[in-house]
């Protein structure tokens, strides 16, 4: 949440010429609400049910860039697709940055009534193994300028053999070195 997944995915499909889809738009377009009536309607695992199905669908499709909800490493199965059918990048933000991003956002279900920051801590301690386990790269974003973030993906992508990496590549944005 707050990562910059939508605006880097968006991004990465225009410089690779690929379709781009953002998972919970895609949702919102095939149910006709809002992510936040679902999680009112459903509850956040009502949810998570809807976007794992989702998220099977799509990882079947080829040519696209696909931006997923955070959460939705949640889901064995999200993880499994995701894992196998496509090449994952975890935009990797700490709490402080994230804090700043979403300070003035009123349309994240899991921060209305919340401490943001708390909320986000106890979000990243339960997710960040699945991200890192799911992850083909991963992008420390920092403070990130959109464009040379972009650009040191595509570095990245551009330099390895696709799908071949047996450990996970870290980068740093401030840097743009592989560690």
């Amino acid at each position: 949440m707050g990562a910059g997944k939508t605006t880097i995915g968006r991004q990465l499909a225009t410089h690779l010429n690929k379709r781009f889809i953002d998972a919970d738009r895609e949702l919102e377009l095939r149910t006709g609400v809002k992510v936040s009536d679902i999680f009112e309607i459903e509850g956040e695992a009502g949810f998570r049910r809807r976007e794992a199905e989702l998220i099977k669908e799509l990882t079947g499709q080829t040519n696209i860039v696909l931006a997923t909800g955070g959460g939705a490493v949640i889901h064995a199965g999200s993880r499994e697709c995701l894992r196998t059918r496509g090449f994952v990048i975890y935009l990797c933000a700490s709490v402080p940055d994230l804090v700043a991003r979403l300070r003035d956002d009123r349309k994240r279900p899991l921060l209305k009534g919340q401490d943001p920051r708390v909320t986000l801590e106890t979000l990243l301690a339960e997710r960040e193994p699945f991200y890192r386990e799911v992850a083909d790269l991963v992008v420390e974003t920092g403070r990130p300028n959109v464009h040379r973030l972009t650009g040191v993906i595509l570095d990245a992508l551009l330099s390895m053999p696709a799908k071949a990496l047996s450990t996970p590549t870290q980068l740093s944005e401030r840097s743009g070195e592989t560690q």
